[in-house]
């Protein structure tokens, strides 16, 4: 079993190094950058890494572009704002001396994400098993706007790991929410329109509310203090403002249907 660990990167120099550095374990480290203006490439490439340029596709396609260029068919996906703990390390170690046989298809792998220098294990943010560890002739990644996740074929053996991988992703209470407000809720809302999903007023003024107690309260969030409280009223706000995204959305478009069928009926408007 030989390995190719992938990362995507777009402006990573603060966190590229240690994401590179908790792969060395590897037989590959395949790095695709769309464009980076920082010295994110410069730095992985320091670390052994090897990088492609790659427009961007969306978080989807481009891991998948990782995929169909890596050296290996068994892929490691990891995001520049993780790392790779001692434990789970030492597992996939351990799976490279396995014979064939003895090894599934695919393992889904728990994620212990850290907010306010404290690891969090509640509030539905733990254990979150990611499938990110897999034989790519057995699975490929989703076409989905975002929470890309790997699909495996239906006859496929998964398994699970327990070392976790580790979780940088929220700097500050302002990086959280311009992460909600410019990627989360926008790439949210497109993805339940172009499903076909609808929301409503009663839901938009709800949901906020409901999302909280369901995080800080019935997913124990109150359990990590101070941070799963901040947790669960950010959950809230992005559960409203994509609601009220995809409310917007679905008005807008109707509204056009209207113009266009007026527009039709009436050709000198």
């Amino acid at each position: 079993m030989k390995i190719s660990a992938c990362i995507i990167t777009y402006n990573e120099e603060n966190k590229i190094s240690e994401a590179v550095k908790s792969l060395a374990w590897a037989d590959e480290i395949l790095v695709i950058d769309s464009n980076s203006t920082d010295s994110t490439c410069r730095i992985a490439e320091s670390l052994g890494a090897k990088v492609l340029i790659q427009n961007w596709l969306g978080f989807s396609k481009q891991k998948q572009f990782a995929v169909d260029n890596a050296a290996h068919d068994w892929i490691f996906s990891l995001d520049a704002d993780e790392r790779v703990s001692d434990e789970l390390k030492s597992e996939i170690l351990k799976l490279k001396t396995f014979s064939k046989n003895d090894i599934a298809d695919g393992y889904r792998i728990p994620r212990l994400s850290f907010y306010m220098n404290r690891p969090i294990r509640h509030g539905g943010w733990y254990p979150d098993w990611q499938l990110r560890f897999f034989n790519r002739h057995c699975g490929h990644w989703k076409n989905v706007l975002i929470h890309e996740s790997v699909e495996m074929n239906a006859d496929a053996k998964i398994e699970k790991l327990s070392g976790d991988i580790l979780h940088y992703s929220v700097e500050d209470a302002a990086h959280h929410h311009r992460m909600i407000g410019t990627r989360y809720a926008p790439l949210a809302a497109e993805q339940m329109f172009r499903r076909g999903k609808t929301s409503s007023k009663l839901k938009i003024f709800t949901v906020g509310m409901t999302t909280f107690l369901q995080t800080y309260v019935l997913k124990a969030g109150f359990l990590d203090g101070f941070p799963g409280f901040c947790i669960a009223r950010f959950a809230a706000h992005h559960a409203f403002l994509k609601h009220l995204l995809l409310w917007e959305m679905r008005n807008n478009s109707q509204s056009a249907v209207v113009s266009r069928k007026s527009k039709k009926a009436n050709p000198e408007l």
